[in-house]
């Protein structure tokens, strides 16, 4: 997996999403982000996970370590699904679309 800072990086330390403090934003492939924020409105920790088109999922944590622990996981699914994601005229996209979305269908299970 090799995830990458978001716009270089300089979306951390500005508010997020569920307004709180973004200390983590990366992208991997082109295709997914991921972004964890502290001290948001509704709980301590919250990650944002977006596969672009398709999916845009929140997890609220109560914890750091937690949050960590979490990222990880969800990191790996994400790469996962962006893996998946046909390419231009692939001749098996549909098979590949069929099996991005039962990914995502057990990620937002699996990460609720």
């Amino acid at each position: 997996m090799n995830w990458q800072p978001y716009d270089e990086g300089k979306t951390i330390g500005q508010t997020g999403r569920e307004g709180g403090l973004i200390i983590l934003d990366e992208e991997y492939a082109g295709a997914t982000r991921i972004v964890l924020e502290e001290h948001c409105l509704r709980a301590p920790y919250a990650i944002n996970a977006t596969v672009y088109g398709y999916l845009l999922h929140t997890r609220f944590l109560a914890d750091d370590e937690t949050a960590q622990y979490a990222i990880h996981d969800m990191k790996a699914a994400l790469a996962t699904i962006a893996d998946l994601m046909p390419a231009e005229n692939d001749p098996d996209e549909a098979d590949r679309l069929d099996q991005m979305n039962t990914k995502i269908e057990a990620f937002a299970r699996d990460f609720p």
